[in-house]
């Protein structure tokens, strides 16, 4: 009884620790942007610029502030009307729990959002696991995209044992305990050794310290990060038989020595599936592949924009 008592006290010790760190971490990094509220979620975003419309979706773990610091927002700003969300859970956006967040979800969530804003057929950027929630907005909602980039995307499913050690903090209770106490401790122990590796074979920008890494720590972003963890491989899985119906311009980028996802086997394979995909494979990046090599990101956006541009006019 005395150490269940003792364990009981640390736990509260390091939730009440973690409370304060959360709010701390808040107060220190407001809203930069705006709110939209639709289907009762309040979505916070960024906009920037006029022209084409361009919407960036970050990837898991992540919030807005990765693309405002790798400079992506400010380029695309020059020529596009620029909108970058926090996706649910992420930064300063709502994730109600009566929710599944599946990719088709925050599709769905995110293209009302744009119809509240005025927005049709953008091109939609997706990094990482943003891109299984943009490749969801142009199946299910069209009128909304024009044109996607795909930025070190994870297209089909494969054995991951790391997902499966990421998930914890999503399972139910348990999963609770867990992101109010030990998990954000651990996240700030294992963030430079995972920054160097999504980075990685390039070296961490200085630019990316002033990613808010407490903002991406507190228990609530954990618990985001965590569910997605879970929900990727089915996610992938319920995708993969589809890409090839995609009737838009498709635009590929990875780094070639991405240590997260193996490009040949993911933004490789579905440029093959994709027809008319254009696939940009850059050296020397890795994962961050709009942090390491924002010009060629951006590049791609024109491209694609180019494109769907084209395509209107022909239609």
């Amino acid at each position: 009884m005395v150490g269940l008592a003792a364990v009981g006290a640390a736990l509260g010790a390091m939730a009440l620790a973690n409370r304060h760190l959360a709010e701390r971490a808040e107060a220190a990094h407001p809203p930069e942007g705006r709110f939209v509220e639709v289907g009762g979620v309040r979505l916070h975003y960024v906009e920037a610029g006029r022209g084409p419309p361009v919407v960036l979706l970050h990837g898991n773990g992540s919030m807005i502030q990765d693309f405002a610091s790798s400079g992506l927002i400010e380029r695309a700003a020059r020529r596009h009307r620029v909108i970058a969300f926090d996706r649910p859970g992420y930064g300063h956006s709502e994730r109600p729990r009566h929710t599944i967040w599946t990719d088709r979800a925050q599709a769905a969530l995110v293209a009302a959002a744009l119809a509240e804003l005025g927005v049709r057929k953008a091109t939609v950027l997706g990094h990482s696991w943003g891109c299984s929630v943009a490749v969801a907005l142009a199946r299910f909602h069209p009128e909304a995209v024009g044109a996607l980039v795909l930025a070190s995307g994870y297209f089909y499913p494969s054995v991951r044992a790391d997902v499966v050690a990421a998930s914890g903090p999503a399972v139910p209770v348990l999963g609770d305990v867990l992101r109010y106490t030990v998990a954000p401790l651990l996240a700030r122990l294992v963030w430079p050794a995972a920054t160097r590796k999504i980075f990685a074979p390039a070296p961490v920008p200085s630019r990316f310290d002033g990613f808010p890494k407490a903002m991406a720590v507190r228990p609530s972003q954990i618990r985001a990060s965590a569910a997605e963890a879970a929900l990727m491989i089915p996610d992938a899985y319920a995708a993969s038989g589809h890409y090839a119906s995609l009737d838009l311009p498709v635009v590929i980028i990875a780094g070639e020595g991405d240590r997260v996802v193996d490009i040949d086997d993911q933004s490789g394979r579905l440029h093959n599936e994709v027809p008319g995909s254009i696939l940009h494979r850059v050296p020397d990046c890795g994962h961050m592949v709009h942090q390491t090599a924002p010009d060629a990101v951006m590049a791609a956006i024109d491209e694609a924009s180019a494109l769907s541009t084209r395509r209107g006019r022909t239609a």
